[in-house]
């Protein structure tokens, strides 16, 4: 883990409300992320994991608060700010099949945010895509691959590659490793192990199965009807729950021995 004191991610009282409702999405959320370090959100579906996740990507904004990635707020920039600090923090999404242009082929779908955000010349695409889909595991014989041609697996891997080709410093996986089997699952997990290994990327982790997020992350977090019940080293939390919640998670996983 990096020895930087500020945080890659940090939600400050952040609460968001939907419309008209009463009902709020969040509900004063405060949570940091370090550099190199893994934080799991878990809850059930319906706790404010999604919601949060979309804050961190900018996808929408808080109604209170402040989202702050490496140091900046996202939810006050706009415009060529934001534009400029948009490839430093990248999502894997549970289906990467409806992330896909599904017309576009490996090639066309790797070599996008290189496009988008001007980070290499057009000459320099092959190589640079090519570097991506081997540090996933693939190789240049996939590029020209529409997506559903390939596997699950490969998919989320293509998904990985795209998120890695920016050079990002925090990659939120929501659900990303939940629709796989568990053997494919197994590896993809170790795949962003090794990335952050490499690259000492950090990651927010959006779970409900605290089994991969025991073998997966460092610290977690617990929510439940846009509340944190519980956070803390993921250790700690899972061999002594203090939240009902997180005991209720627990229960639903019969073979977490904790």
């Amino acid at each position: 883990m990096s020895t930087s004191t500020s945080p890659v991610m940090e939600l400050r009282n952040v609460s968001k409300r939907f419309g008209e409702r009463t009902h709020e999405g969040l509900k004063g959320i405060n949570i940091s992320l370090a550099h190199g370090e893994t934080l799991a959100v878990a809850g059930s579906s319906g706790s404010g994991k999604t919601t949060l996740a979309r804050l961190v990507m900018r996808l929408t904004s808080p109604d209170e608060g402040s989202v702050h990635i490496l140091g900046q707020d996202i939810s006050r920039l706009g415009g060529e700010a934001l534009r400029r600090i948009r490839p430093r923090f990248q999502m894997v999404f549970q289906d990467p099949l409806a992330a896909f242009n599904p017309r576009a082929n490996v090639k066309r779908i790797l070599e996008d945010p290189l496009r988008i955000h001007g980070l290499a010349g057009r000459n320099e695409y092959s190589d640079i895509v090519v570097d991506a889909l081997q540090r996933v595991g693939l190789g240049a014989d996939h590029l020209e691959r529409l997506p559903r041609e390939l596997s699950g697996g490969q998919r989320q891997r293509v998904a990985i590659a795209r998120a890695i080709l920016t050079k990002p410093q925090l990659i939120v996986l929501d659900e990303a490793v939940s629709a796989l089997d568990v053997s494919v699952r197994a590896q993809i997990l170790n795949l962003l192990l090794d990335l952050r290994e490499e690259t000492g990327v950090s990651y927010l982790f959006i779970s409900h199965d605290l089994a991969v997020v025991r073998a997966f992350a460092d610290r977690m977090v617990i929510m439940e009807e846009g509340r944190i019940a519980e956070e803390g080293d993921t250790e700690t939390v899972l061999a002594n729950p203090q939240a009902n919640t997180t005991r209720v998670l627990i229960d639903a996983v019969p073979r977490l021995n904790v």
